[in-house]
């Protein structure tokens, strides 16, 4: 049976078909689907939760894998880096049953703050990474690298990039795959417990496994050097090797040509590299061309096999400027670079903005093919910003008037979620941020270097649970005077509101307790504690007024829902009569619904509300100065 999948829809399933008793995660674009469709297509004899974090998640997981049971843990390429820790040293351990990574990449980044490349991370970790190239890879591949980590005993990370975690295909689902019967956890003589001692011997034991998965990566099903447009039958001298989303666009590449060239193709689908389908492939050709996202693995790999063993080809791609250093690659890109490299051609011109392209060879005077393409298309750029009726507007602003009044200089650490967003304008509360829960433990560093400066720290509540307890530990004990401003929206807004310790409900949506922020920290010792209302703005500056003025940690908690899950009421009624043009609602919020119309030499300007996106928060009627807003609200988080 077919069924139309998204690539994470694939990985999920996948490895529901390999036995997976064990599911744990935490969201982070583009692996978000993965566990949300195990959560919804899983039964009820295989456990699914989104965990506080990527660490924490790992660790569930290993708990079961050391028990016999086959895991999977999603998360994102900087989800990676919380997991790292218990990562490193369970790869010595290893594993009884089977756990899985699923670590989505994200080239470009067009949601994430690093472009790095899981590959590189494997081969440092000495863990094996598979590198599906298409939906159907993903599906395919999930289920391998489960049996993989069966045989080897042995965590395996399989690395979908962005277009292929959001890219959909029609997907041939296959029956289960039997697996043995979960023996339970065996002591197995310390096994499991990594002294220095076990620790030397599992390191013995990755290399072991290392040297038999380049041996069986080379060996495995299916030929992946193929040789194409070889007319006259004689060995090609070119090749071009590539892996992951690239093969893709390479396929598509080839087709953009008017004469694509006779070549041998290399198609990377796990590492370590498998040196024996390397040199397969490296047989007689003089120069290789290699694409790849992110880091320079594959050519890098060729590199060493061609020093190692003498051969002569010339490997060029990012190392040698034929391929860009950073961001995504497309097919018209490998286009240009395999006319300029293999065809000896200067690379076509980029075509007109706003055209496709086909697929078809033939046609084009410059080597490419047009598609049915249409003319230059001038699109305005368009920043991201927080939607109409995001309660992180209001507390942005409550926070920057409150400081204004006060007369003190701020500097404002903002965190990973929605609200990142402050630092746009016209809000302008974001000075720095690093990394998930970053923002407390770099506004705890400030007062250390400047005393008079008023440290302020914004962070969500998922990223609170997430890594921002260690950091309010840190703060109260070291008596760091900060200002922490935690923004509880009652969901994990950024990626598509999932559950998270602070809600009600689990990742099935079933009853689950929630964690009150308020107890935690009020347990971990802090006493100035305010809970305000972000809609409610004028309230609110009133309230943190005297927070400032106090020394040590102090926390307003903002409450107040996500805007994409409630709608607080009907949009206000504006005055026109009692509206002077002054923009102040405009100016001020930077809310998508409110627009400002120029006024003549007549008539002020004048404020629109766009009734298909307002939400009916209210803020504009807290800032306007003359009361043209008219609007009866009550906002509750629950």
């Amino acid at each position: 049976m077919k069924q139309l999948l998204l690539g994470n829809e694939a990985i999920a399933l996948g490895a529901l078909r390999a036995g997976v008793k064990v599911i744990t995660g935490y969201p982070g674009t583009p692996s978000t689907e993965i566990l949300e469709t195990a959560a919804k297509r899983a039964g009820p004899d295989v456990h699914v939760e989104w965990s506080v974090n990527e660490k924490t998640a790992l660790e569930v997981a290993a708990g079961a894998a050391l028990a016999g049971s086959r895991a999977l843990v999603t998360m994102k390429q900087v989800g990676l880096n919380v997991a790292s820790d218990p990562l490193m040293s369970l790869n010595y351990l290893g594993v009884a049953g089977a756990l899985v990574l699923a670590v989505a990449d994200d080239p470009g980044p067009l949601s994430s703050q690093t472009e790095q490349d899981t590959r590189r991370f494997g081969l440092y970790a000495k863990v094996a990474v598979f590198d599906p190239a298409s939906v159907e890879d993903a599906y395919r591949m999930t289920a391998e690298a489960f049996e993989w980590s069966a045989r080897y005993g042995r965590p395996v990370i399989i690395r979908p990039t962005t277009r292929v975690c959001h890219c959909r295909a029609p997907v041939e689902l296959l029956p289960p795959i039997p697996t043995p019967e979960n023996a339970g956890f065996d002591r197995a003589g310390g096994r499991w417990v990594i002294f220095p001692s076990r620790a030397y011997r599992g390191h013995l034991e990755v290399e072991d496994a290392q040297r038999r998965m380049k041996a069986e990566g080379a060996r495995r099903p299916g030929s992946r050097v193929i040789t194409i447009n070889n007319d006259d039958k004689s060995p090609p001298r070119f090749g071009v090797a590539a892996g992951g989303a690239s093969w893709a666009y390479l396929q598509d590449a080839l087709g953009l040509l008017e004469k694509p060239p006779a070549a041998r193709l290399l198609k990377v689908e796990t590492y370590p590299f498998p040196d024996e389908e390397g040199l397969a492939f490296l047989e007689g050709l003089d120069e290789v061309l290699v694409f790849e996202e992110l880091d320079a693995v594959i050519e890098d790999s060729l590199t060493l096999l061609c020093g190692r063993q003498h051969r002569k080809a010339d490997i060029y791609g990012r190392h040698t400027g034929d391929v860009p250093l950073a961001g995504e690659l497309d097919a018209l890109l490998i286009a240009k670079a395999l006319s300029a490299r293999a065809l000896d051609t200067l690379p076509p011109p980029t075509p007109p903005k706003g055209g496709e392209y086909g697929i078809t060879p033939g046609g084009g005077g410059d080597g490419i093919t047009p598609g049915r393409g249409g003319g230059p298309v001038d699109i305005p750029p368009r920043p991201p910003m927080l939607c109409a009726g995001c309660p992180h507007r209001g507390s942005f602003l409550a926070v920057k008037e409150a400081v204004a009044r006060s007369g003190r200089r701020a500097v404002y650490f903002g965190d990973i979620g929605c609200y990142t967003l402050g630092m746009a304008p016209p809000l302008g509360v974001t000075d720095a941020c690093l990394c998930m829960g970053a923002g407390l433990g770099m506004a705890q560093g400030l007062p250390l270097a400047e005393p008079d400066t008023l440290s302020v720290a914004f962070i969500g509540d998922s990223t609170f649970f997430h890594t921002g307890l260690p950091g309010l530990v840190n703060a109260v004990h070291t008596r760091a005077d900060v200002l922490l401003a935690v923004l509880d929206n009652r969901t994990t807004a950024m990626t598509g509101g999932q559950s998270h310790p602070g809600m009600p409900c689990n990742a099935r949506g079933e009853a689950a307790p929630a964690l009150s922020i308020r107890a935690l920290a009020q347990a971990a010792g802090v006493t100035d504690i305010v809970t305000l209302n972000p809609f409610t703005l004028k309230d609110s500056v009133a309230a943190l007024l005297p927070l400032l003025e106090k020394r040590g940690l102090r926390i307003a908690l903002f409450e107040g829902p996500c805007a994409a899950q409630t709608k607080h009421a009907a949009p206000p009624r504006l005055d026109a009569a009692s509206c002077k043009g002054c923009l102040a609602c405009v100016r001020k919020l930077g809310c998508p619904a409110l627009s400002s119309i120029k006024g003549d030499g007549n008539t002020p300007a004048s404020v629109r509300i766009d009734s298909s996106l307002c939400a009916g928060c209210g803020l504009c009627a807290e800032v306007c100065p003359f009361g043209a807003f008219g609007l009866n609200l009550s906002h509750n988080l629950d």
